[in-house]
């Protein structure tokens, strides 16, 4: 049975109606200074917020309610759009306050929940997304969840809910349960063979083929988002010479990712994605691991497409991470805030033609009027993003760079607001990123070197990875996607630099992560999760991320083989003998399993 048909039950309980709104009581808001600048952002709203924590779950059972469980991130617009709306709205904050316990979450921080509450979401709505807002029982199972929702309506359905809660509690617990308490059987489990690799990887490009946008480059989606798992792969795929068409498609992609809107042309970087298919117009906020995995997958691009200019993106990238997401005291910041000082979406990135014109003269101006579209009427309330709207030739390129330096002379950017939090996976992508793309240039490999110092010196605890260090704060709960950037990241430093000490601590890390996330039912993103519906699952899919448990193994299977170390090698084969029946059903979630797959059955190096 579906968890969907499960849900009927509770489905149709959201039918009933309510009486009035009750008054705050019991609970104070106690994210204020929070070290989370997302959590701190609600340290004032007047809904009573809790943190995700076993105290909060044990005061939900004793009260007998359910927990609201709003998931969102610094750099989410329409999270910050609800917060006025719905979180600083006094008869909300008391529906909330009286019927419910609320909790706010930073996803950064509580990644397994996170991911454990996009799934039910999806399996739901057929959608997810941020802000995400699930109503959990209080034994921890998820029972219902919206997304963004205006206000009428949310304060509509927290009354239907509070009702159905008095009345049919029990009901509705028993159905939230039954639609998360699946029997969890061992996974099958048979080694993986080569004709079978063959069989998926080709099941894989064909997904591919039906799935890309061989027109605008990327995926067919509304929304374009870099998808860079995937790209890799395919990447991966043309090296091997296994399908010729893949270099035009590519090229299409990248150049698009690399001369539109998903760039910030004047200050570096990537925005997160573009709501169009056609890359142009950004949701604005950059994020540490989309920069560090875009620097990466060009310059890979530079060599294996022979386009030095890919190499240049990289770099950009690079000196973006360096310029406006280092951190003092070493480590570097998770992400800048789409909106800017002034509250204003993309206020930072976005130039009327007048200011345009005020800092451009002759040549340049005219070159950036034809090639900026800036004759055309304004795609955005506050003006123009520069990127790449006509074709340009070399020389062209080469004055273009010239008018992009006066701009970014401006400064603008340095009025966005950033995520001060120090993530331990997102600096182990980071510094991968550094030593793969920096390879050859002294800033970086010098950049990298700091950042593996600060990784080993303050991201550890008494040889136990932490999660985070925002502000004073430190979290100790450090999850598996964590450990496996960060391995993944000291691995490849030692790799490049031959630092003994960076592949001790590298296979040490690597340790602790197969003892605590892997069994023999599989990967657990967190050791002890309290999200009902959490546990081990055989492969875990790529997204905006890599599939951490993939980057574990493809770790650990390069210091295995005929010769090498074998610790892990009993290890890699039970993991991998999980792959297969999974991958079967839905391919194109798992290019990094299939990488992991092919690599070990036909001898593959990396590229």
């Amino acid at each position: 049975m579906t968890l969907r048909l499960l849900l009927i039950p509770v489905l149709a309980m959201m039918l009933a109606l309510v009486s009035g709104p009750g008054l705050a009581a019991g609970l104070k808001n106690v994210l204020a200074g929070h070290a989370s600048p997302y959590l701190a952002l609600h340290g004032q709203d007047p809904v009573a917020w809790q943190e995700w924590n076993a105290a909060t779950l044990a005061r939900a059972k004793r009260e007998n309610k359910l927990l609201f469980v709003s998931v969102g991130y610094f750099s989410c617009h329409w999270c910050h759009v609800m917060q006025q709306e719905s979180y600083r709205n006094p008869a909300i904050a008391a529906l909330l306050n009286k019927y419910f316990i609320p909790v706010k979450v930073d996803r950064e921080l509580n990644g397994a929940l996170d991911a454990g509450l996009i799934d039910f979401t999806e399996r739901l709505k057929g959608v997810a997304g941020w802000p995400l807002n699930a109503f959990v029982t209080p034994e921890g199972y998820p029972a219902y969840a919206v997304l963004y929702e205006p206000p009428a309506e949310f304060k509509q359905l927290l009354t239907r809910l509070a009702e159905t809660w008095k009345t049919r509690g029990q009901d509705f617990a028993t159905a939230a349960r039954d639609a998360g308490s699946t029997l969890r059987s061992l996974p099958a489990t048979a080694p993986v063979s080569r004709e079978a690799v063959a069989r998926l990887h080709a099941q894989f490009m064909d997904e591919t083929w039906h799935q890309a946008d061989t027109l605008q480059g990327g995926f067919n989606r509304v929304s374009k988002f870099p998808m860079v798992p995937h790209l890799a792969y395919l990447l991966e795929t043309y090296v091997r010479g296994w399908d010729p068409r893949l270099g035009e498609f590519l090229v299409l992609t990248l150049d698009q990712m690399a001369r539109k809107g998903l760039r910030d042309h004047v200050h570096g970087g990537f925005f997160r994605y573009t709501v169009d298919p056609d890359w142009s117009t950004p949701h604005f906020e950059k994020m540490l691991y989309d920069n560090a995995q875009l620097a990466r997958l060009y310059a890979r691009a530079a060599v294996v497409l022979q386009r030095p200019d890919y190499r240049r993106v990289a770099h950009q990238a690079l000196d973006f991470m360096l310029a406006d997401l280092a951190a003092p005291g070493g480590g570097f910041y998770t992400a800048l805030s789409a909106l800017d000082r002034q509250g204003r979406e993309g206020g930072a990135y976005l130039w009327s033609r007048d200011a345009i014109g005020q800092r451009l003269q002759g040549a340049e101006f005219a070159l950036a009027r034809r090639v900026w579209g800036l004759d055309a009427p304004a795609p955005f309330d506050l003006g123009y993003l520069p990127q790449e709207k006509r074709p340009v030739t070399d020389p062209e390129r080469r004055l273009l760079e010239g008018t992009l330096a006066k701009l970014r002379l401006a400064g603008r950017n340095k009025q966005v607001p950033k995520d001060t939090k120090i993530n331990a996976g997102l600096n182990g992508l980071a510094l991968s990123a550094l030593v793969e793309a920096g390879q050859g240039e002294p800033r970086f490999l010098e950049a990298a070197r700091r950042l593996k110092d600060y990784l080993a010196r303050t991201l550890l605890d008494q040889g136990r990875l932490l999660k985070t260090r925002a502000g004073k704060r430190v979290f100790a709960d450090a999850e598996l996607d964590d450990y496996a950037y960060v391995v993944a990241g000291l691995s490849d430093y030692a790799r490049v630099t031959r630092d003994a000490g960076a592949d001790a601590l590298a296979r040490k890390l690597a340790d602790q992560a197969w003892r605590r996330f892997f069994s023999e039912r599989g990967w657990q993103r967190e050791e002890r999760p309290l999200l009902a519906t959490l546990g081990p699952e055989p492969v875990l899919a790529d997204g905006a991320l890599p599939s951490p448990a993939a980057v574990l193994m493809d770790v650990t299977q390069a210091w295995s083989g005929p010769g090498k170390e074998d610790a892990f090698a009993s290890r890699l084969v039970q993991a991998r003998a999980m792959l297969g029946t999974p991958l079967a059903l839905t391919i194109f979630d798992y290019p990094g399993s299939l990488r992991v797959l092919a690599r070990g059955t036909e001898g593959l190096k990396r590229p």
